[in-house]
């Protein structure tokens, strides 16, 4: 097992320098150690005023991404070694693109235009173009809060590319495993990991025993259903039996019949809607978005 570098004694003593030498508020310092797996840095750095971030040296494009990512007028403060004491020193992101991180240790970035707010059916403007439609904002807005996005939770999302970015901020402790069968589509959707600065998504190819066993068990699925849907779910439903479900299909028949796939493998709370969008246009005329049927599907335990 890998020793832990930052211990609870070490991260209380880089708190107790910074607040020893700096007149900032540390109530309410977001702490995050992305030497661990799964930390995503720069959604923390957005949703937080102060962030304490615990670092391996190494490092060495770490400011050129946040910079990229817009957050280039914050502010870091920062020592030189891995030591909490010496001499406190600050300089803007944007004018330490050109550093890394020679040595483990801890650092305050204020973003003082943080704004600590769920991004729950972004834009579409927001995502990477590539090969993936993406289903419109308001849609995705009401598939996620069909989903009931825990901090911690582990999930697949099977064929929902711009679902599994958002989740995976949402899920900002958890693990997404987004399941994309097409070799274009994992590139548009590793591109989106990269934009958003994510580490919590592993991407695979298809969903079987093995790629279930070797991945944490999930609590919760998302798919757009297709052929392969119903060996998927028996897969999953093996290492979790009461997990919860959503499924988004745009064919009647599909949603019509879904009883008849959830029922048999214990899944008896079914709800299915149907979800119709319409935009107006520059010529005054309203333009309608397809209309899909979202289906929830809990066990009796859940």
């Amino acid at each position: 097992m890998q020793q832990q570098i930052f211990t609870n004694e070490v991260i209380l003593s880089w708190l107790q320098y910074y607040a020893k030498n700096t007149t900032l508020d540390l109530e309410h310092v977001k702490i995050i150690d992305i030497t661990k797996k799964n930390k995503n840095l720069i959604p923390t750095v957005e949703a937080h005023k102060t962030t304490m971030v615990f670092t391996n040296a190494g490092i060495d494009d770490i400011f050129y991404r946040l910079w990229t990512a817009g957050l280039g007028d914050c502010k870091v403060w920062y020592n030189n070694g891995s030591d909490p004491s010496g001499e406190i020193l600050h300089n803007q992101v944007k004018d330490m693109i050109d550093r890394g991180i020679n040595a483990s240790a801890g650092m305050l970035i204020l973003n003082p235009k943080a704004r600590n707010t769920s991004k729950i059916g972004m834009s579409n403007e927001a995502f990477r173009r590539g090969s993936i439609h993406y289903v419109g904002s308001e849609i995705r807005a009401i598939i996620l809060n069909k989903m009931l996005v825990g901090p911690q939770d582990v999930m697949y999302v099977i064929g929902g590319e711009s679902i599994a970015i958002e989740a995976a901020l949402i899920a900002a402790e958890g693990t997404i495993i987004a399941v994309e069968y097409s070799k274009n589509d994992r590139e548009t959707l590793l591109d989106n990991v990269e934009h958003f600065g994510l580490q919590n998504i592993t991407i695979v190819d298809h969903v079987d025993d093995e790629i279930v066993r070797t991945n944490p068990v999930p609590s919760l699925v998302f798919m757009v259903a297709s052929a392969s849907m119903d060996k998927e779910l028996a897969a999953l439903m093996k290492v979790n039996p009461n997990l919860n479900v959503v499924i988004y299909t745009l064919d009647f028949q599909v949603a019509a019949n879904i009883q008849k796939t959830l029922e048999p493998l214990g899944i008896t709370d079914i709800d299915t809607i149907q979800v119709s969008v319409s935009k107006l246009e520059s010529n005054h005329s309203f333009t309608q978005q397809p209309a899909p049927w979202i289906i929830t599907g809990r066990t009796r335990e859940n």
